[in-house]
């Protein structure tokens, strides 16, 4: 039987694994010393922390749905809810996306928004790829108005970068491509965001994405507190952590550090990995919360004011995620790290009354891509191909996925390695 080695115990890592198993012994190594990269979760004196903002599942695809679905009794362990996102403007609480609720703002502003939205309308319409970068594109399809007030402060704030030097491609799959008839209709009706692909979501009824990694787990070797330190070409086979003998092996790690990792002679493998190891990416610092009741599972916060982006009521995603209180909790995000003291003191001016129950500050969160950035990864991606080994996941291939991206990902890769 062939072996595999899987780096990462995230989404990606759990996936592509059970879907090699069947042709393939698969080992994975991990880090750390608990499974779950990026959606793992914790109890803190009973309530569940999502330590990396809040993960919850669904997609357009239904390949991934039915895969999915396969390791899981969806009646019987999920939920499934209405995505209720909202903005908070002015000290005042409006619906998300903020195009389809134009009605809420202030009569001026409206009136700004809606002749720069016909004033657009009168120009030739742009394909996505016909702008220069992100800023472009929001500018050029939103206006200034809803620019200035919502698009640019929000972006740049959970980004924490230059949003003019961000390249389009990103956003492939990721939003809906606006329409501007549509976004008149829906304020004239109002009309509520459907197209989305979270306008509603399944969330496991105990431990929420936790319950996801530990299912997908079952039956896996997986070894934790072990990281891989180094690859190396062993008699036509790749030999892992000088101890591990394996065919192939897919990385779900950061792609920035494999060029310290892979000792393989070949200089143009070695310059496509040095080539990526100066990709951008930002953290974010994460505080549960206990807070006063709500309906809202998304709020986002795009002024200036607040240092925070979005505070994620994962307390209403499931009842379990409250531990005997008779308040809900949340998580609120800040894009980069911040001490204790200043995320208390902000969340005094947040809504909801809040108390901090725990922190937790992840190095590299979100990735960020440049005009190269693709280039990079492609040829890197190439480069390690020839010696079976192969990127998986939002930091390997610096795609920003979220979980359903993953594993279509994964689904891809293990086409390729099944045939």
């Amino acid at each position: 039987m062939k072996k595999a080695v899987v780096v990462g115990s995230g989404i990606s890592g759990l996936s592509i694994a059970r879907m090699l198993s069947p042709i393939y012994e698969v080992s994975i190594l991990e880090k750390a010393p608990v499974i779950g990269g990026m959606i793992k979760c914790e109890r803190i004196d009973g309530n569940l922390f999502h330590r990396v903002g809040g993960h919850v599942f669904n997609s357009r695809n239904q390949a991934v749905l039915d895969w999915f679905w396969q390791h899981f009794d969806r009646d019987r362990d999920f939920l499934k809810a209405k995505r209720n996102a909202k903005i908070l403007l002015n000290d005042t609480v409006i619906g998300y996306p903020i195009e389809n609720f134009l009605y809420q703002l202030p009569a001026e502003q409206v009136k700004a928004i809606v002749t720069e939205l016909l004033a657009i309308i009168k120009q030739k319409e742009k394909q996505v790829n016909e702008y220069s970068n992100f800023e472009a594109f929001l500018k050029g399809n939103f206006g200034p108005t809803l620019y200035d007030l919502y698009f640019g402060p929000y972006n740049s704030k959970i980004w924490n970068t230059d949003i003019s030097k961000v390249p389009l491609e990103w956003l492939d799959g990721k939003l809906p491509m606006p329409n501007i008839t549509d976004t008149i209709l829906s304020n004239i009706i109002k009309q509520e965001e459907s197209t989305m692909v979270h306008a509603s979501f399944y969330y496991a009824k105990e431990n929420g994405s936790q319950f996801i990694v530990d299912t997908l787990a079952k039956g896996l070797s997986i070894h934790v507190s072990e990281p891989l330190v180094s690859v190396a070409v062993n008699n036509g086979s790749l030999l892992v952590n000088d101890h591990i003998e394996s065919n192939v092996l897919v990385y779900c790690g950061d792609v920035r550090k494999l060029s310290s990792i892979i000792h393989i002679e070949d200089n143009a493998l070695k310059e496509s990995l040095e080539a990526v190891t100066g990709l951008a990416s930002n953290g974010t610092s994460n505080v549960l919360c206990e807070t006063d009741d709500t309906a809202i599972s998304w709020l986002y916060l795009p002024e200036d004011k607040f240092k925070a982006h979005r505070i994620i009521y994962t307390g209403n995603f499931s009842d379990t995620n409250n531990h005997e209180t008779s308040r809900k909790t949340c998580v609120v995000e800040f894009s980069g790290k911040h001490d204790e003291a200043t995320m208390i003191q902000e969340l005094q001016q947040l809504p909801g009354n809040l108390k901090a129950l725990a922190f937790n500050y992840e190095p590299n969160s979100y990735i960020i891509q440049h005009a190269d950035t693709r280039e990079k990864i492609a040829k890197a991606k190439e480069q390690l191909a020839r010696y079976h080994i192969y990127l998986l996941g939002r930091f390997a291939e610096w795609e920003y996925y979220n979980m359903d991206k993953c594993i279509e990902s994964a689904m891809e890769l293990s086409n390729q390695l099944l045939k």
